[in-house]
């Protein structure tokens, strides 16, 4: 069976069972402040299980593209190195919301494994969870009666909690689970080694496959269990493990999920691919980079299709980390010293077409994105090996805080600096690398800290009501709180039964506003409003005195219609922007507040000044208009896809979906974010800026309606305040252009007269060095207006003598700073060292700094000690 015939057979046994397919979330998390990517398959079914959601769909099971490279699930390091981890992976699911439990669960696994995928019964073996004193848990009886009747009670093993117990995280739904796993060896191996005493001891060919969990508990803060009210099942089978074993692979990388990437990357280096050989073994480092750079791509392109761009903060960097990864291993091991990774796009592409089309469909952008970021880390690669090539050590050693820095900025892994080290028959401090990794890991963990306290509840059992399309105040009643502390400041969240206030989502800012107390003596200052696992969870820097009371929550009319001007104003931008520049326009980020709007989207080339006019006048035209919102709430999802609406990629829809119009043949998208009732209440869309994001996206940024107004008045005043310095010519741009005219040429007058005080002083300078054992020395004091000007007369009096030892010091507008020059063969022959100098001598002027052995230059705040600073230098060669 091929992989897309064994992905189908899972969704079409699951239908057959009563299941809903549903598609993939996007591998980004988005309302989720516990999650960065998508880790398991239950991530989007997160609020059913927290019961925050309403259950549609009881029996459900799809296949979930999930990334796991940081936090407790980071398997990053082991990919490539062995054969069945990975950044990105499918995972093949099928989920009981209250529905059906255990037996049902344990039945199909083995049903489906053993009769339609035909595994074999005997390479199998099933784990249960056996108890934890500690915990007050009971092994799970349950599960091995059922399994007794499935398969051979010798084949059962009883696992501890760290194997047979799930749990989301610190806090949440958890449960035992049962395992499923695979003896691949060869019966030779069999023989000798009863595949129960292999089981979760980390064999590359006795490996899990299938996980069902039983979701019975809710883990609180304190660390107690308390039973669920409904049961769940959640279940989990990576599909590249299973396409090895029914393919009969001994690894994940030898069958067609990976092959074709392989074959082409082997193709391309000219260098055969080695398979499954060992450390130490020929071949074994280009089999490892090929298995990284073909994991790496699936990661790096779904990421970047669901609009998370390579950048250096938060989920971009873990992009960009993976994929300088892949770039290094392509470049140490392969030989491929230009851009690569880019052309693996397409093969993937056609690999996933039909399963996750959104890919294909992005495909030329993605692949440019990939490029860009190659080019610009290759840059960065070869600059990090000069550095290393550069470092000096006497006692062979690569210092700890040296290698971190590379491994920091220039992105070099430590395996490729022990590498380097190794070929010069150094070796590398790995305590030392360790402390500094730890230290920045501790301060990544400090600056994102969140201490959340368990919810308390105040009234139970009622549904979360949005109301705030057609209202900006409601009645309301607090359904719970709970306690946060962040970046050491204590806040409050609340949930209320029915909510005004719009939370952060789809790239508009949350709501703010008031919750005021009925009794009138109180109210309190809502200052933004968030989701988290389809809660609106509204923020508070204290709590109501009374939470069981009613309330009236009062959203900020005048923030939230400065925020709608810009909401709809971005819709408008979007359509004005595809008729511009053509269909291959998409959003990648938007961010819409009451101050302004921003936009990214996919484009490969600045916008002319001629292009950025013409969307602006179309967006105003449109204004002027004042074309009324067609507001559609409820619109099945491939309704609205069918009609030409415009879908975002990277997020995850409904099966019904929310449609925002203006005029039927100009903007028409799906969106969950408020507008203006008709777009004449925008007034004026002003574009401030047009920049570069990153590889193949722009960024607009705009202003709206009273941020306009306040725009041109400004620049109004700007213009009055210079016509009046000009004394108010006819024509201020000619006046203009004479004033920098004649800027231009005072100011080579006035580099002339330098060079030509200069050229005096190199002659002078030359014709009074003092030679001190061998070594011309020249320690003076000298005028010159800047910096470049004395940097110019040190090069040029270096070219006039041999065997220099400059030191110029120089006073520029009450800022001491000092210049040293050393030729070349002194650095070399009297171990003479400008960077070194330049520091010892900034001490004098209490300054710093630094430079190359034979140029290097400081600045200071004390120029009474630059005579100082010159005696000093003669002790250097004296």
């Amino acid at each position: 069976m091929t992989t897309k015939e064994i992905r189908q057979g899972f969704l079409d046994f699951f239908a057959a069972k009563g299941h809903q397919i549903v598609p993939s979330a996007p591998i980004v998390v988005k309302n989720d402040p516990t999650l960065m990517f998508t880790n398991a398959g239950m991530n989007q079914f997160k609020d059913l299980f927290l019961g925050e959601a309403a259950i549609k769909f009881p029996r459900v099971a799809d296949t979930q593209r999930c990334l796991r490279v940081s936090g407790k699930h980071n398997d990053l390091e082991e990919v490539g190195i062995d054969t069945y981890h990975h950044t990105m992976f499918e995972m093949l699911g099928n989920w009981s919301f209250g529905d059906y439990f255990k037996k049902e669960a344990l039945a199909w696994s083995w049903e489906l494994l053993t009769e339609v995928y035909k595994i074999p019964k005997d390479r199998l073996y099933v784990s249960v969870f056996a108890g934890d004193d500690k915990e007050g848990l009971p092994k799970d009886q349950e599960a091995y009666d059922i399994w007794k009747e499935l398969i051979s009670e010798d084949r059962i093993l009883l696992g501890n909690k760290k194997d047979n117990f799930w749990e989301m995280g610190e806090t949440g739904p958890c449960g035992p689970c049962s395992e499923i796993h695979v003896d691949m060896r060869p019966d030779s191996e069999r023989i000798k080694v009863d595949g129960s005493k292999l089981v979760n001891q980390d064999d590359p060919q006795v490996i899990e496959i299938w996980n069902n969990v039983f979701m019975q508990f809710n883990r609180l803060k304190n660390g107690s269990l308390e039973k669920l009210p409904n049961q769940h099942v959640d279940t989990g089978m990576g599909l590249e493990r299973l396409v090895r074993v029914i393919q009969n692979k001994t690894s994940n990388y030898d069958t067609d999920v990976f092959q074709p990437l392989i074959q082409f990357i082997s193709e391309e280096s000219r260098i055969p691919y080695a398979g499954d050989s060992n450390p130490g073994e020929e071949g074994w480092g280009t089999s490892v980079a090929m298995r990284v750079m073909a994991d790496h791509i699936r990661a790096i392109c779904f990421c970047i299709a669901d609009g998370t761009l390579p950048s250096n903060n938060k989920a971009g960097y873990v992009v960009r980390r993976i994929l300088r990864r892949a770039v290094r291993y392509a470049y140490t091991f392969l030989g491929f010293k230009e851009p690569f990774m880019n052309k693996l796009v397409p093969i993937l592409a056609d690999q996933f077409e039909g399963v996750f089309p959104e890919l294909k469909k992005q495909q030329d952008f993605v692949q440019k994105v990939v490029l860009e970021e190659e080019l610009s880390f290759l840059r960065t690669l070869a600059t990090g090996i000069q550095r290393f090539e550069r470092f000096e050590t006497n006692d062979k050693i690569i210092k700890g805080d040296f290698a971190f820095e590379l491994y920091d900025t220039f992105g070099f892994p430590i395996d490729l600096t022990e590498l380097m080290a190794r070929e010069k028959g150094w070796t590398v401090d790995m305590k030392g690398f360790e402390a500094e990794l730890q230290k920045q890991k501790d301060r990544s963990r400090a600056a994102t800290a969140i201490d959340t306290g368990d919810w308390v509840i105040v009234n139970e059992d009622e549904e979360v009501e949005f109301v705030g399309y057609d209202y900006l105040e409601c009645e309301c009643r607090i359904l719970k709180y709970r306690k946060v502390s962040a970046k050491g400041k204590d806040q409050v969240q609340l949930v209320l039964n029915r909510t005004p206030f719009y939370a952060e989502s789809g790239g508009q800012a949350g709501d703010s506003g008031k919750l005021e107390d009925h009794s009138g003596l109180f109210e309190y200052q809502i200052t933004d409003t968030r989701k988290e696992n389809g809660l609106i969870i509204h923020f508070m820097d204290e709590a109501p005195q009374d939470p069981s009371g009613s309330f009236r929550a009062v959203v900020d009319f005048e923030k939230r219609k400065a925020t709608e001007n810009n909401h709809s104003a971005t819709h408008l931008l979007h359509a004005a922007l595809k008729q511009v520049l053509g269909d291959h326009v998409n959003q990648k980020g938007s961010l819409v507040n009451s101050e302004y709007l921003r936009f990214d989207f996919s484009h490969f080339s600045k916008l002319s000044d001629q292009e950025l006019a013409e969307v602006e006048a179309i967006v105003n035209r449109k204004i002027r208009e004042n074309i009324s919102l067609k507001e559609q709430r409820d619109v099945p999802y491939q309704e609205a896809v069918n009609s030409g609406v415009t879908a975002l990629f990277g997020e995850k829809y409904g099966d019904f979906v929310r449609v925002i119009t203006f005029d039927d043949h100009f903007s028409k998208e799906l969106c969950g974010g408020t507008h203006v009732k008709a777009t004449g209440q925008i007034a004026y869309m002003k574009i401030i800026s047009e920049s570069a994001v990153a590889a193949g996206v722009r960024r607009i940024e705009a202003i709206t309606a009273g941020s306009a107004e306040q725009y041109f008045n400004n620049q109004a005043q700007q213009i009055k305040g210079l016509k009046e310095l000009l004394k108010n010519p006819n024509d201020l741009l000619k006046s203009v252009e004479t004033i920098l005219e004649e800027n231009s040429r005072l100011k080579k007058e006035v580099e002339k007269s330098i060079l030509e005080r200069a050229a005096g002083l190199k002659h002078e300078l030359v014709k009074n060095a003092v030679q001190i054992n061998g070594v011309n020395l020249i320690a003076k004091q000298v005028e010159l207006p800047n910096t470049d000007a004395v940097k110019n007369l040190a090069y040029a009096i270096k070219d006039m003598i041999n065997d220099l030892f400059l030191v110029l010091a120089c006073d520029i507008e009450g800022k001491p700073s000092l210049t040293v020059m050393v030729s070349e063969n002194l650095v070399k022959e009297k171990n003479l060292n400008a960077g070194n100098i330049v520091r010892e001598l900034a001490k004098e002027i209490q300054g710093g700094g630094g430079g190359q052995p034979f140029f290097a230059t400081a600045g200071g705040k004390d120029s009474s000690g630059l005579t100082n600073a010159l005696n000093k230098a003669q002790s250097f060669i004296s």
